[in-house]
C-alpha cells in the first residue's frame, strides 16, 4: 500500500515526465528535393523572420536526414525554407506543426516551383 505521501510523490514524478516528453518539438527532416541543401531557416509560421541557418557549414545531401532540435513549443507552428547549394535558389514550406510530428520529408519539383512534404 502506498502512504499519501508516496502517491503524490510518484504523481509529480509522472507529471514531470509527461511535461519533460512534450517540452521539445525536435523533428527529424529528410531532403527528398532531388537537390542538396545549403541553408535551412524555420520561423513562426507567417512571421517570415528567419533568424540564423540552422545548418552551419554542413549540407543536407538529397537523400539523407538530420534530426533538428526544435525546444519552441510555444510557438509550435512553423515555417521551412531551404536555400539549395547547385543554384542558390530557396523554397519554402509552410505550417508545420512541429510539436506535433516526428518526421519531415520535404519534395520539390524545380519546373513548377511546386514545395510539398510527407509528415509523421
Amino acid at each position: 500500500m502506498f502512504t499519501t505521501m508516496q502517491r503524490v510523490a510518484v504523481a509529480a514524478a509522472l507529471g514531470l515526465a509527461s511535461f519533460v516528453a512534450s517540452a521539445n518539438a525536435d523533428f527529424m527532416l529528410v531532403n527528398r528535393t532531388g537537390f542538396d541543401l545549403r541553408e535551412i531557416y524555420i520561423s513562426p509560421a507567417n512571421k517570415n523572420s528567419w533568424g540564423r541557418d540552422r545548418l552551419g557549414r554542413n549540407l543536407l545531401e538529397n537523400g539523407r536526414s538530420r534530426k533538428f532540435v526544435f525546444a519552441d513549443t510555444a510557438s509550435c507552428v512553423q515555417d521551412l525554407k531551404v536555400i539549395f547549394d547547385d543554384d542558390g535558389s530557396e523554397a519554402i514550406w509552410e505550417d508545420f506543426n512541429l510539436c506535433e510530428l516526428d518526421k519531415i520529408t520535404l519534395k520539390y519539383n524545380r519546373r513548377t516551383r511546386e514545395v510539398t512534404a510527407e509528415t509523421e
